[in-house]
C-alpha cells in the first residue's frame, strides 16, 4: 500500500472478528513500531504483547476509552521510560499503519486507571503506559468510505505566523 494512502485511508475500528492473527503478521506490525523514529534513537519504550482472552477483557477496565480491546484479537500497552509522549506516538502511529498496510485494523485506547494497569501487566511503578492500541480484522468493512469528519486543511494550516 502507498504510504499517502494509508494515511489517508486508515481509520479507527472498535469491532473485531474472532479470526486470528498470525504470529508473522504480529512481529511485522511490532518490528515497524520498533523502527519508529525517537527522540536521540533512545527508543524510550516496552512493548507488552497481550493475546490472552482474559487479560484483553481485564485490560479494557483500565481505562474509560479502552473498551474495545476486551474484543481485540491482540493489543498492544505501550511502555514510555522517559514520559516524552510524541516518542510513544510516532511508535505507535508506524504499528497502525504497518498494520493496516497488512489488512489489519486498529484502535488507540487510553489508560487512565494507571495503578490498575500496572498491578495488571507488572509495569514498573516509574514507567508510564497510558496508551494501548486494540489489533484485528475489522467486523465492518473498514474500507467503506465514511464522512470523515477531518477539517480541511487550510482550516488548521496557518503561514509564517498566526
Amino acid at each position: 500500500m502507498d504510504t499517502l494512502d494509508a494515511i489517508r485511508t486508515k481509520r479507527s475500528v472498535r469491532r473485531f472478528t474472532d479470526d486470528s492473527v498470525t504470529d508473522d503478521v504480529i512481529r511485522k506490525i511490532l518490528d515497524a513500531g520498533r523502527h519508529a523514529q525517537s527522540s536521540k534513537n533512545d527508543q524510550p519504550w516496552t512493548f507488552i504483547l497481550i493475546r490472552d482472552k482474559e487479560r484483553l477483557k481485564a485490560l479494557s477496565g483500565c481505562g474509560t476509552y479502552a473498551g474495545h480491546i476486551a474484543g481485540a484479537n491482540f493489543a498492544v500497552v505501550l511502555v514510555d521510560h522517559q514520559n516524552w509522549s510524541f516518542d510513544i506516538g510516532q511508535a505507535a502511529a508506524y504499528m497502525q499503519l504497518a498494520a493496516w498496510d497488512l489488512g489489519v485494523s486498529s484502535c488507540l485506547a487510553y489508560f487512565g486507571l494507571q495503578d490498575k494497569l500496572k498491578e495488571l501487566l507488572g509495569i514498573p511503578a516509574e514507567a508510564n503506559a497510558e496508551i494501548g492500541i486494540s489489533f484485528g480484522y475489522s467486523a465492518e468493512d473498514p474500507h467503506v468510505p465514511k464522512k470523515s469528519g477531518r477539517k480541511r486543511l487550510d482550516d488548521v494550516l496557518k503561514r509564517e505566523h498566526w
